[in-house]
């Protein structure tokens, strides 16, 4: 039925309560009939495909007249002049649902003796149960042999070991109170008229879909201490105190839960309180090929106040809430247009079904205890949904090779087009032809969104952006890195090696792309390219690496969104070369496409990072891959379901163990407990072992400087002290005679490897944002080729800027450096303090035009070039800190 803005009231209200017509009871269809003969005849030509659940009768997906009147609630606009501004007012609740004042303490938790480990005898059990279940995911088999052996060691004292057997593991697991959410299923069969003869197997099939009550699963979200202080129960404007730019991060910090919190606002019933964003993502995963392509789909779900730090963590903070099913059919069969209505259609209805539980959140408020202890009255509403393009195309009912956010043509999509809205498609499919539908607009008719059965909810607003598969894996490496072709694999065989870098001794051919070859590809691509290529094309591949690099950042401010804005336009005028010299006769491709919605996706949601598809394709590991390989193979999924359930009971048990402090938090590095960046020595047993040298590493400086073939050493020590003893004065060992300098007689010890430990969160790295980076100076790496890295050093505080980078290449944008020379043309050499060391830097050979000798390798790079690029596409934090 339209909505009040489509049509005049009066006819509204005349279609909404005439006596005279009837209206088509198929889910979402807008149609309506002036007897039940037009009914038959519509339903016969329009819905011949439907379905329903089984068992049940088909029920009406269209909004009512009063839920249509609440989304159209007049926006509340707020003034942005304090440096941050929280919405509204948030009050804490007492479980009974009445106000509490302000400032009144949580109430306190159930007491709880320190020793109840329930339903666990003690410590050693839960410990016991969560290394051999949880870490170390020892089979059935395994837990047995190792109790066994563990129970004879025992015997001798008279004393047991945890468990008897797996079976005693899996009950006392199972008997966990906490975390426990049980799995449900429902099943989906087509209901539509069917052949009399030769109907296909699909349309008499049933498909069951399992799922967990997704309002169990963020109560237990809310509930789960271990967020606190990493949660946001208001949405709030961020905006840098000394000149008020505005800062976009966590999720509510955007405009998109602002708005919501504004329409909450405006009603009575529910002014007061906390919006919870529900986010949802679902990705086909593979987990063999060898054993018959078993194939799971996978839902998730997270609500959007957590902070992005948590999502990337999976501290449970992104929950397994169902399988959907896969239909299938024979190869004929799945190109019937019937069969691929059906199933976008069943997808639609399956996620329907499992989010029913929420819907009454939506409208009605509910008072919840939050993991700090305080009550809250919360309301649910639907938020992005994470998904690549062709899941997008689903959700969004479009065609494929059309935007699911705009309107712009699919043949010159770059040009833009006005935004989809659900008010939008609405009003078009009622008054179009489904076939002008296809082909002008790009909307699948015959398909009813999920969206439709919730208040507030627009999925075409709600398509989240995708970093993975819209800009790594398809724009660099589905379109650009493939345009550009194979003839460049030897400069990027031999980059040179940096922490954490992965190195393609085959340049970059692969038989299987992951997402981490694309981001180490990106790392290293720009410069190999120069020389060989157009320069347009390098100067495309640069304004794309640019916007990613920008848009990947972990606050984005408001003048870093017109950087991206400038890169974005600068890459639409480069990237037609592929046109002009024949490499693509069209470029207008979806995901290309979608870097023109990032500016205003940003604003809505904060930063993507915390939206991207990479945290659901991660979760894939541990909630659908390995359960997987733990179960016996043979129906594996309800193993597998059960291997979910156990793990997330005792990660539920952890946490409430640990707030009762009776299990100690692990504690993160806080960056105030150190004023700066904290620089060490380590030598780390694991990972930088001592080299395998033949000759015993030197204990005086003397035997050193014999070692190293280096005879100034022991005159540039003498020098290093000096400055370090007189550096408060004005004056430097250039200055006074090698005599006056203090010399070292002493002991020595040689370290291969320093820690480098800075503030990094837009990189992988600890919650708090802290990652640590390792910096060797290696003879002998792992039983292969030494290593020897590059490092950004600190010589003044007082000054800004690069000394060293006078040049900047005008195509690439990095800038280029060259070895020092002494007078004598020998290496300038200096000693320099450990704490002068900021962070690896990552130097790549300027290769011109010559081609790569072939017996070239990457540890022989830094010495068989003369010049260098400083790469600042390494990481984030080079990023920022070269450009």
């Amino acid at each position: 039925m339209p909505e009040d803005h489509d049509v005049p009231q009066t006819q509204l209200k005349q279609w909404a309560f005439s006596a005279h017509r009837i209206e088509c009871p198929y889910p979402g269809c807008k149609h309506w009939l002036k007897n039940t003969s037009g009914l038959k005849s519509h339903q016969s030509a329009m819905h011949s495909y439907s379905f329903t659940h089984s068992g049940q009768a088909p029920h009406s997906r269209h909004a009512s007249v009063q839920e249509v009147e609440d989304e159209e609630a007049l926006r509340l606009t707020k003034d942005e002049e304090c440096w941050e501004l929280k919405h509204g007012l948030i009050r804490d609740y007492h479980e009974n649902g009445n106000f509490l004042n302000p400032g009144t303490p949580p109430p306190p938790y159930t007491t709880k003796s320190p020793d109840d480990w329930t339903p666990y005898c003690n410590r050693l059990e839960f410990e016991a149960a969560e290394f051999l279940y949880t870490k170390n995911q020892m089979s059935a088999h395994q837990i047995d042999k190792i109790l066994y052996h563990w129970g004879i060691t025992l015997a001798v004292h008279h004393n047991n070991p945890p468990f008897a057997d797996h079976k005693d593991l899996y009950d006392t697991i199972d008997a966990t109170p906490l975390g426990d959410v049980a799995w449900e299923s429902f099943s989906l069969e087509f209901s539509g008229e069917k052949p009399a003869e030769d109907c296909p197997l699909w349309m008499q099939q049933s498909y069951d879909v399992w799922f967990q009550d997704p309002h169990a699963i963020v109560q237990n979200m809310l509930a789960n201490s271990d967020y606190v202080g990493e949660i946001d129960y208001t949405t709030y404007r961020e905006f840098q105190e000394k000149d008020k730019k505005r800062h976009y991060k966590d999720f509510m910090s955007g405009d998109w839960a602002w708005n919501q919190s504004d329409e909450i606002a405006q009603d009575l019933q529910t002014h007061g309180t906390a919006f919870i964003p529900i986010i949802l993502g679902s990705n086909k995963t593979t987990v063999s090929v060898a054993t018959g392509q078993n194939n799971y789909y996978p839902l998730y779900l997270s609500i959007g106040n957590v902070h992005n730090n948590i999502q990337h963590a999976h501290r449970d903070a992104l929950v397994l809430v169902g399988f959907m099913a896969i239909p299938k059919t024979n190869k004929e069969g799945a190109s019937d247009p019937a069969f691929r209505k059906f199933k976008k259609q069943m997808f639609h209805s399956s996620l329907s079904k499992i989010l029913a539980n929420l819907k009454a959140g939506m409208m009605t408020p509910e008072v919840m205890r939050c993991g700090d202890g305080h009550y809250r009255c919360v309301i649910y509403g639907l938020g992005p949904y994470i998904v690549d393009y062709e899941e997008q195309v689903v959700l969004a009912g479009i065609v494929r090779n059309w935007c699911g956010r705009c309107l712009a043509f699919p043949t010159c999509l770059d040009d833009g087009g006005v935004s989809r809205s659900r008010k939008h498609t609405d009003a078009l499919v009622d008054s179009v032809s489904f076939g002008i539908l296809w082909d002008k607009y790009g909307i699948i008719g015959e398909l009813v969104p999920f969206t439709n059965d919730f208040p507030h909810a627009d999925i075409h607003e709600l398509l989240a952006p995708d970093l993975l598969h819209q800009l790594i894996k398809g724009t660099f490496k589905d379109h650009l890195v493939e345009w550009v072709g194979k003839y460049l694999e030897r400069e990027i065989a031999v980059a040179p090696s940096f922490p954490g870098l992965r190195h393609f001794p085959q340049g970059c051919r692969f038989s299987q792309w992951t997402g981490d070859d694309s981001k180490a590809l990106m790392k290293v691509y720009l410069p190999a390219i120069k020389g060989h290529v157009l320069d347009d094309v390098v100067q495309a591949f640069r304004a794309f690496l640019e916007f990613c690099y920008i848009v990947r950042a972990n606050i984005i401010m408001d003048d870093t969104l017109t950087e991206l804005r400038d890169a974005l336009e600068h890459f639409h005028r480069y990237h037609t070369i592929f046109q002009t010299i024949g490499v693509r006769f069209n470029i207008s491709l979806p995901r290309q496409h979608s870097l023109v919605h990032y500016e205003i996706l940003v604003r809505m949601f904060g930063a993507p990072n915390g939206l991207c598809s990479s945290i659901t394709e991660s979760k894939h590991i541990k909630a659908v891959k390995k359960p997987w390989q733990r179960s016996s193979k043979r129906k594996a999924l309800g193993q597998m379901l059960l291997t979910n359930q156990r793990l997330d009971k005792i990660a539920a048990a952890r946490v409430d163990f640990q707030s009762h402090g009776m299990l100690k938090v692990k504690k993160c590095f806080n960056p105030e407990d150190d004023n700066g960046t904290e620089l060490d020595i380590d030598i780390d047993n694991h990972k930088a072992q001592w080299p395998e040298n033949p000759n015993p590493c030197a204990r005086t400086i003397p035997k050193l400087a014999d070692e190293l073939d280096l005879p100034s050493l022991p005159r540039l020590i003498r020098l290093f002290l000096y400055d370090q003893i007189h550096a408060d004065n004005n004056h430097s060992s250039a200055d006074v005679p090698l005599h006056d300098c203090p010399s070292f007689t002493g002991h020595i010890k040689i370290f291969h490897s320093a820690s480098a430990t800075f503030i990094a969160p837009s990189d992988p790295s600890r919650i708090t944002g802290m990652r640590r980076e390792h910096i060797r100076a290696v003879p002998s790496w792992r039983n292969e080729p030494s290593q020897y890295d590059c490092a950004f050093i600190n010589i003044d505080d007082e000054q800004d800027g690069m000394l060293s980078m006078d040049e900047q290449d005008e195509l690439t944008g990095m800038w280029m450096v060259a070895p020092s020379l002494d007078e004598d043309g020998s290496c300038a050499l200096s000693i320099i303090h450990i704490d002068s060391i900021i962070c690896g830097a990552h130097l790549l050979p300027i290769f011109g035009t010559q081609i790569v000798p072939p017996g070239l390798q990457f540890h022989d790079s830094l010495d068989a070039y003369r010049g260098f690029y400083v790469n600042h596409f390494i990481d984030h934090h080079a990023f920022e800190l070269v450009s």
